[in-house]
């Protein structure tokens, strides 16, 4: 196991215990495939690396998780909800969604291409009144399979 993973499960293992929850075997299996996958997965997708985990306990980790804001989902372009890790454990990214088989792939820009998308969104957000806390970016498109 890499180092990071073992300061993600850490991390993952004190936020549980500060809230009174416990890192279990099944949350911990699931932070794990989560990593391993390294980008957001479906259940499904879970299910197939991992076809011993129950699909009821997955559902209710994966919620267990979400509310401790430890995953949380990202919407693709199809039926399935996939789920990653927050920004605070994988750090800051984007997602290329395909708009026909629903896949989601991380991509990470410059921090120039970051500031300045930072600026466009203040911009943007002053002329509305509105205040921004963060900001994600998904690109829609065709994912290589799908476009051939």
């Amino acid at each position: 196991m890499k180092a990071h993973d073992d300061s993600v499960h850490h991390q993952v293992a004190q936020r549980l215990h500060e809230s009174g929850l416990k890192y279990t075997a099944g949350r911990r299996q699931l932070v794990d495939l989560l990593l391993q996958h390294g980008r957001p997965a479906s259940v499904p997708e879970l299910l197939k690396k991992r076809p011993r985990l129950t699909q009821s306990s997955m559902y209710r980790n994966l919620a267990d998780l979400e509310q401790m804001e430890i995953i949380h989902k990202v919407s693709g372009n199809d039926d399935h909800a996939r789920y990653e890790l927050t920004e605070e454990f994988i750090g800051h990214h984007h997602h290329l969604i395909c708009v026909r088989c629903g896949d989601i792939d991380d991509f990470v820009v410059t921090a120039s291409t970051e500031r300045a998308l930072d600026g466009a969104l203040v911009q943007a957000a002053r002329a509305a009144k509105f205040t921004v806390s963060g900001h994600r970016l998904d690109a829609l498109g065709l994912c290589a399979r799908c476009k051939r």
